[in-house]
């Protein structure tokens, strides 16, 4: 059991009343950040669109100096041991539940999503860190294995620290994502520079305070901020392993840049998800179902659904149920609002999303609910959208939209809906609706994604904590998440040693020896089945 946690020096939350962050405590916060310009940047309020504060910017200089001061921490943490870093870990998700309001106030300012959505950061955040407390020595002790000779030679198999992670995480989940690429990475003994995204900044900033008064040292994780091009840039070109989320297009880029220099990358890029329904639903559940899965987060999550392919047997049904499911939502961007919804979270967004509706609605696309601006709400709240006849000449037909709006069609059956889910150059996350798992298995298994959830969207594989998260085709390049969230952050090295009674062979005579012998050995451990 970890030692219980002092909240006594817990730093000020948020404005009850407002929402608007403690000058305090926001001071102290952007001390934390590695920056010496002296230039700041204004970030937005998406419920307001007024200014909510002027965060620090970083240098290229400041992110050499913080890998610098990283990797010297990240000797000393390394040598520390995995008992050590468990009890750190399990402070930190003690705190985190402890700070419960504080991480959901921060992520509703920051992002301009409703109470339970960013709740679901805060659990996702707390389960990352208990799950790689616990789960690092198991996954990563040194451990024999077979070897070539048994007898002869003894093999063992250890994992070493990578060194200084580069860790590059957007702006829409920023608590959760930033918890599973830095926890792991601490767990396996890694030191992180983290580049944190100016929407987000402060979840990132405040999880790492909670990490601190848990006992992390805080030169271990550093957190710059900028520019993608120069900042983001600087982390990749210096960082011993990089995890980067975000788009396609980016991820090519720090794909190639890793290749140059020989160093890995897991990468967890766009999607254009499907959600299949089958025709033995319940009609009503499933469009509840839909409805959550699309627009939490108002659809600005890497693993919401985008196209709907529903069976013509409950097409009627399911469509009527999921257009009034739609329309009883209610959008509240307010920070103290329990609403269903929250709003898009920038301008940007707001001009992506009203792009692709316009384009579709341009070339004959029908909207069956939704499709307005809401500025007497928020500056960038829009109704959740469902459109139907999309065509593939439409910019939402094949594109991410990341945001609000999503396609309906009809298929015949089963093996139509899988040919039209694996459709495309992404393969992130698909959901498939169904009254019989067995049947919704069968189908899950046809579908070239690197996730599946069976009645219900996302969060069954994204809570899914012990299990790899990621994507296939176009989506990305390695796993988040279970085992092989925490090899990315190693290299493993295998240590043999010739110590049985018998010495391999070093010269033309003692190989002539043992030739029979070796051979005798091949044939025995086939008919033991030997790995």
């Amino acid at each position: 059991m970890s030692a219980p946690v002092d909240l006594a020096h817990a730093p000020a939350a948020p404005t009850r009343s407002t929402g608007a962050p403690d000058p305090q405590w926001l001071a102290e916060l952007h001390d934390d950040v590695v920056a010496t310009s002296g230039e700041t940047r204004t970030v937005l309020a998406p419920a307001t669109g007024e200014p909510l504060h002027e965060l620090p910017l970083s240098t290229p200089d400041d992110v050499a100096d913080a890998f610098a001061r990283t990797r010297l921490a990240h000797l000393a943490w390394a040598r520390a041991g995995f008992a050590h870093r468990r009890k750190v870990l399990l402070r930190a998700h003690d705190l985190i539940v402890a700070r419960r309001e504080q991480f959901i106030d921060l992520v509703r300012i920051e992002t301009g999503k409703s109470r339970g959505q960013a709740f679901e950061e805060v659990y996702q955040a707390a389960a990352a860190a208990r799950y790689n407390a616990l789960a690092a020595r198991s996954v990563l002790r040194s451990r024999r294995v077979h070897s070539g000779a048994p007898t002869v030679i003894d093999a063992r198999v250890r994992y070493r620290p990578r060194g200084v992670a580069g860790v590059i995480t957007p702006w829409n989940f920023p608590l959760s994502l930033a918890a599973m690429d830095v926890m792991p990475a601490l767990a396996a003994g890694c030191g992180v520079v983290q580049k944190a995204d100016e929407q987000a900044a402060l979840n990132i900033l405040e999880l790492r305070r909670a990490l601190v008064d848990a006992g992390l040292p805080g030169d271990l994780w550093a957190v710059v901020t900028g520019d993608g091009a120069t900042i983001g840039e600087a982390v990749t070109d210096r960082a011993d392993v990089i995890a980067f989320t975000g788009s396609t297009a980016t991820g090519r880029r720090i794909a190639a840049k890793a290749a140059e220099r020989l160093v890995p990358a897991s990468l967890e890029l766009g999607g254009k998800n499907p959600l299949i329904v089958l025709d033995d639903v319940d009609p009503e559940r499933a469009a509840r179902q839909a409805a959550y899965a699309c627009y939490s987060s108002m659809g600005q999550l890497c693993v919401s659904p985008e196209r709907i392919y529903v069976q013509r047997g409950v097409a009627d049904a399911f469509t009527e149920a999921l257009v009034r499911t739609i329309e009883g939502l209610v959008i509240d961007p307010s920070p103290r609002s329990t609403g269903d919804v929250g709003t898009l979270t920038s301008h940007a967004q707001l001009d992506r999303v009203r792009g692709h509706l316009d384009d579709a609605l341009a070339k004959g696309a029908t909207v069956l609910a939704g499709g307005v601006h809401r500025p007497d709400l928020g500056p960038y709240a829009f109704e959740p959208t469902l459109l139907a006849d999309v065509s593939p000449d439409m910019a939402c037909f094949a594109e991410e939209t990341f945001g609000a709006i999503v396609a309906i069609s009809v298929v015949d059956d089963d093996d139509e809906a899988v040919l039209a889910a694996n459709a495309g150059d992404y393969g992130l996350n698909a959901v498939v609706l169904s009254g019989s798992v067995p049947r919704a298995r069968r189908v899950a298994a046809a579908l070239e994604t690197g996730s599946v959830n069976i009645n219900e969207g996302y969060r069954g594989s994204f809570s899914s904590i012990a299990a790899p998260m990621g994507g296939s085709k176009q989506s990305g390049l390695g796993r988040r998440n279970g085992p092989d969230g925490l090899k990315r952050y190693v290299e493993s090295v295998t240590i043999a040693a010739a110590n049985g009674p018998i010495a391999p062979p070093n010269s033309a005579r003692e190989w002539r020896r043992l030739e029979q012998p070796m051979l005798l050995l091949l044939r025995a451990q086939r008919a033991l089945r030997r790995r």
